[in-house]
């Protein structure tokens, strides 16, 4: 996983069907290590090789081992027409009703990114699921990847079975084996604790509510394989906040609809790299979504009619005056997804194990109101963080130096209004007296460093709480005030080059601290992006 250094897609060659096995590696090598990847190049290669789920079987049947095997129910495509042929004699499951073409955008599976949940295995991991309708939480729970193993059909490109194909074309068992493939069930995983060498050292030392699991992982080289793998908990599943009807704003507290995430713990302590998908849907009654599958699909053959159809004609009785509706069955009732840039999760600092930490982060992007629609301007997140005074605060934010808001500009206008460098995000943080002021504290009148402490910070040395003061002010830029008490006396205020006034030369990004704070409340704000129009990036911190 890597962010790229431009926003061009990914390379893809699809090769040919009877490739193979150092031509399939051969067009694996065409992968650009400049561009962004998030899924594995293999993971997009199996979904352009596998048939779309048309329902070939659909129910769960069990085989003679006893093996239940969840056969996916069609998916419901309307009157949309996909494409039955991608080159290589397959309708794939890069085809979906509200991506009927195939286009392509990075290596992300269309099929899986459409339908939740899916019958499949799948390189993501769920965090939660927010319902219109909590009744349908054990549904989704159950069927998540999460704890759910899935099968996949497994192939070979020698007839030992040593060297597994990463793709086969067949989507459902009895296909898979006519075709000499092997039907394995295949699990997800939080991680894998590769010490653990046998079933016994890896299930005896489940503890604390952490499970591990001697199962064949869904990456696995084999397919057969068993590794020792920590096993995911069921995704969280509560009702949706409201909002109005399909817009992604403010909920009924006048707050920005959110989820708070609780991060997992890994035993292994190692740092992990990931990505953060969000998924959400235009709903529409006019169907049942739960009940409607590939068996109501336009099919003039046996006469069956899509519970929606493109553009409709309706009779409303005017004289038989018909009147068309503005539907596009590609966009009714669809998924929409944002994703964020890669990140890590770390190890907690030693001593601080049971202890709350919450993440003081910055949200939106440069520009104005229009300019950053439908995300928003700079701002705090939280903007008002009510904590006790035993947790702790990550304060920490990321930025650019490669903003790129020009034509077309997406759903906005293009544009980055702003102070400082165009097409640089920068933050900082100072004391203020309150949400109502507009001008900082001078660090002789503040309170919110001395009566904090931190207990880990970017650069690993300990600080005072001037020297904390400066680098949040400074983004970084500035370690320490004086020279002589500086761990790197080349990055004190006292022998580094002046910081520009609206922080251009300071770092986008800043790793941060974390700090444990006294009783209190505590007013921040950002020097640069506090625009006295409707930018306003403060924030407020209770201690109780």
């Amino acid at each position: 996983m890597r962010n790229g250094v431009n926003a061009n897609t990914n390379n893809y060659n699809q090769g040919n069907a009877n490739e193979n096995e150092n031509q399939a590696k051969r067009r694996k090598n065409n992968v650009d290590i400049n561009r962004g990847l998030q899924e594995p190049w293999e993971w997009y290669d199996k979904c352009n090789r596998r048939e779309r789920n048309k329902g070939l079987l659909t129910k769960a049947t069990i085989h003679p081992d006893n093996e239940v095997v969840h056969n996916p129910v069609g998916l419901f495509t309307a009157d949309q027409n996909l494409k039955n042929n991608n080159g290589l004699g397959i309708s794939a499951a890069i085809y979906t009703r509200q991506n009927p073409n195939g286009n392509r955008r990075g290596y992300e599976c269309p099929e899986e990114r459409d339908y939740f949940p899916y019958w499949h295995p799948t390189p993501w991991k769920d965090i939660a699921v927010l319902a219109v309708n909590r009744s349908m939480c054990s549904y989704y729970q159950s069927k998540s990847f999460n704890v759910q193993p899935y099968h996949e059909c497994v192939e070979y490109w020698d007839a030992a079975k040593t060297r597994r194909k990463w793709y086969s074309k067949w989507n459902n068992r009895q296909e898979c084996v006519d075709n000499g493939g092997d039907w394995r069930l295949l699990h997800n995983y939080l991680e894998k604790l590769p010490g653990k060498g046998t079933q016994r050292a890896c299930e005896s030392s489940s503890a604390n509510g952490i499970v591990q699991k001697w199962a064949v992982p869904y990456d696995s080289a084999d397919a057969k394989t068993a590794e020792c793998l920590v096993l995911l908990d069921a995704p969280e599943c509560k009702e949706a906040p409201w909002t109005r009807s399909n817009h992604l704003g403010n909920s009924r507290d006048g707050n920005a609809s959110s989820y708070d995430w609780t991060l997992p713990y890994f035993p292994s302590s190692k740092t992990q790299r990931c990505a953060l998908r969000i998924r959400y849907n235009i709903s529409t009654d006019d169907y049942d979504p739960y009940k409607t599958d590939s068996s109501s699909n336009q099919n003039s053959a046996p006469g069956v009619q899509s519970p929606v159809r493109q553009n409709p004609y309706v009779d409303i009785g005017a004289y038989n005056v018909p009147l068309r509706l503005a539907i596009n069955t590609a966009q009714f009732g669809r998924t929409f997804q944002d994703r964020s840039h890669i990140f890590k999760l770390r190890q907690r600092p030693s001593g601080h194990d049971t202890r709350r930490i919450y993440n003081l982060n910055v949200r939106g992007k440069r520009g104005n109101i229009v300019q950053t629609y439908p995300a928003v301007e700079y701002d705090f997140a939280p903007n008002t963080l009510d904590i006790k005074a035993d947790d702790l605060v990550h304060i920490q934010w990321t930025g650019s130096n490669t903003h790129n808001n020009g034509n077309p500009a997406g759903d906005g206008q293009a544009g980055d209004a702003g102070e400082g460098q165009g097409g640089t995000d920068r933050n900082n943080l100072v004391q203020a007296v309150s949400l109502n002021d507009n001008f900082p504290l001078p660090y002789e009148n503040t309170d919110m460093w001395t009566k904090s402490k931190a207990v880990w910070i970017y650069h690993g040395k300990s600080v005072k709480s001037e020297d904390l003061a400066i680098s949040m002010a400074s983004s970084g830029y500035y370690m320490c005030v004086t020279a002589n008490q500086c761990p790197v006396p080349s990055e004190s205020a006292q022998n580094k080059a002046a910081l520009n006034n609206l922080l251009n030369n300071a770092p986008a990004s800043y790793e941060g601290a974390l700090l444990k704070f006294e009783r209190g409340e505590y007013v921040y704000l950002c020097t640069r992006n506090n625009n006295f129009t409707n930018r306003s990036q403060k924030g407020k911190l209770i201690v109780r």
